[in-house]
Order: structure tokens, then C-alpha cells, then sequence
């Protein structure tokens, strides 16, 4: 019996589309499983140094839930001017949802993955949608539910 740690090579990963509806689902929860799919960690061929993730597409961005008064309270904050004075802005929960709301999905999932070179591009797999509809109908993806 052979001990050796697998690890996955570039031409073996088969990657598979995944159509997520966060129609009344928790913010947090949702996005952690989000999360799970983009690294591959769903997969018994996940490396950590290897992008083995599948793509996820993410519908009804703009229904997700949040629980607590995060609706007012959580702040998000940027630098679109950065070294100069005055320039952080921020915007609270409330606003941004109603201003753009895939921003909300994007942001919580990716602060859950690595913030390096592999991190960014697993990022490049997420597509997320305010409404019900998408343009990937011609990659087949798969309906999956998140426990949240």
C-alpha cells in the first residue's frame, strides 16, 4: 500500500458549474459554502497550492438575508483615492444592496479565500446576479442548495 500524499495536476481537474439561488438564505453561511466550491475543498482531489474549484453562479443576490440589525450597522469601507486625504469612504449594508447589490455576495466570499495570487484567481470563477436570470445557460450548470 502506497503512502503518498496525493497531489493534483493541472490536467486532471474537471471543473463543473454550480447555479446557487440565496433567495432568503444567510449571508454569512451562504457564502462560506460559496466559498467551499471556488477552493475545490468539496473534492477529494483538493491542493492547497492548486486551483481545483469549480465555477458558482449565484442568483437573488439581492434577496439574501442578514440576521441582527447588520442591515444598519455593518459598515463597508474603500479607498477609492488612496494616500490622500479624506479618502476612505464608507457605506453601510443598506445602501450598498440597494446600490449594487452582488457587491454584498462578492465581498463576504471574497473575504473566506486566500488573499493571494490563487485567492484572486478563484475569484475570477464567482459570477453573482441581482435577479433570477443569467447568461450561462449554454455551460449546463448544476442546481445546488446551501444549508443556511
Amino acid at each position: 500500500m502506497s503512502q503518498r500524499t496525493y497531489s493534483a495536476k493541472p490536467a486532471d481537474i474537471k471543473r463543473q458549474w454550480h447555479v446557487i439561488d440565496v433567495n432568503d438564505k444567510v449571508l454569512g453561511r451562504a457564502a462560506s459554502q460559496i466559498a467551499t466550491l471556488l477552493k475545490g475543498k468539496h473534492k477529494a482531489m483538493y491542493t492547497p497550492s492548486i486551483d481545483t474549484g469549480d465555477h458558482v453562479i449565484v442568483i437573488n443576490a439581492e434577496k439574501v438575508k442578514v440576521t441582527g440589525t447588520k442591515e444598519q450597522d455593518k459598515m463597508y469601507y474603500r479607498h477609492p483615492r488612496a494616500g490622500f486625504p479624506g479618502a476612505l469612504k464608507s457605506t453601510n449594508l443598506a445602501k450598498l444592496r440597494a446600490r449594487h447589490p452582488e457587491d454584498v455576495i462578492i465581498n463576504a466570499v471574497r473575504r473566506m479565500l486566500p488573499r493571494n495570487a490563487l485567492g484572486r484567481q478563484m475569484m475570477t470563477k464567482l459570477k453573482v446576479y441581482a435577479g433570477t436570470t443569467h447568461p450561462h445557460a449554454a455551460q449546463q450548470p448544476v442546481a445546488r442548495e446551501v444549508e443556511a
